[in-house]
């Protein structure tokens, strides 16, 4: 059963369970062994079972079941609606197609307040008739750490993430294989400023580390640029990789590559 679509259908505001008392006073029998016939309280009856050219069902007594009873000849079927929860395979309501069951991450919620917080707050209104009246609430919000936790579900690789240039903590990481090579700073130093000044988010890895770390890092990191700053630095060339393409690296000029880089960011 649906707790939600019975509260609709009954336009109650709470449902619960009956205990084993209740049950056994209102119907006669223990729980189990309740069915709907030569019942003398109302039967709701699912629309999928009203269907049903036979079934089996509680008779009633404890330790029994009848076989053979029919929907509306053993008991009513004048109160019949959609109780239950859907199922794979059940028919789209919609499309008349099957439903298929996938799954899904939670970002944002909606959630209806009614007039609980705004009768309190005295957040009224004046309707037509003149009269004033407290406002209908609602509450509307996306969680900032459901949607990381969400791109990083996404976006992981085996070796780490790969963040959206929207959303990435840097757009940008410059990575120089030596930070004691004075070339290669000399470039990855020029390189950070202007994309800097381009207005893009950079982050430069001076770190006296081996390349090995630092590779490892900023695949952890997961910027979606990367710059590695090598041996051909003296050149004016580095290596180049977009991270959310095909993965591969390109050598090119500083030039090349921040005409690139500004590009996919800025559209320029």
């Amino acid at each position: 059963m649906n707790e939600t679509k019975l509260k609709r259908y009954l336009r109650a505001e709470h449902v619960e369970l009956a205990d084993e008392g209740t049950i056994r006073s209102a119907a006669g029998a223990p729980p189990g062994f309740v069915g709907p016939a030569g019942l003398t309280i109302p039967v709701l009856v699912d629309r999928e079972v009203a269907g049903l050219p036979s079934a089996i069902a509680g008779a009633g007594e404890a330790g029994y079941h009848v076989r053979g009873i029919r929907p509306g000849r053993d008991f009513p079927i004048d109160r019949v609606g959609d109780f239950r929860e859907a199922a794979p395979g059940d028919r789209c309501p919609r499309c008349e197609g099957p439903l298929h069951f996938l799954r899904g991450i939670e970002v944002g919620h909606i959630f209806k307040l009614g007039t609980r917080y705004s009768g309190k707050l005295g957040a009224l209104f004046t309707d037509p008739a003149g009269g004033r009246r407290p406002v209908i609430m609602g509450r509307y919000g996306i969680g900032v750490s459901r949607l990381m936790a969400a791109i990083a579900e996404q976006r992981r690789t085996d070796s780490g993430l790969i963040w959206p240039l929207a959303v990435a903590p840097f757009q940008v990481h410059v990575i120089p294989v030596s930070a004691r090579d004075e070339h290669q700073m000399r470039l990855a130093e020029d390189l950070y400023r202007r994309l800097q000044d381009q207005g893009a988010a950079v982050l430069l890895d001076d770190r006296e580390e081996r390349l090995g770390v630092k590779l490892t890092d900023a695949d952890l990191i997961g910027i979606p640029l990367r710059i590695v700053v090598g041996k051909k630095a003296v050149q004016g060339i580095a290596e180049y990789q977009e991270r959310d393409g095909d993965g591969g690296t390109q050598e090119l000029t500083t030039q090349e590559i921040a005409g690139r880089i500004l590009q996919k960011i800025l559209g320029s």
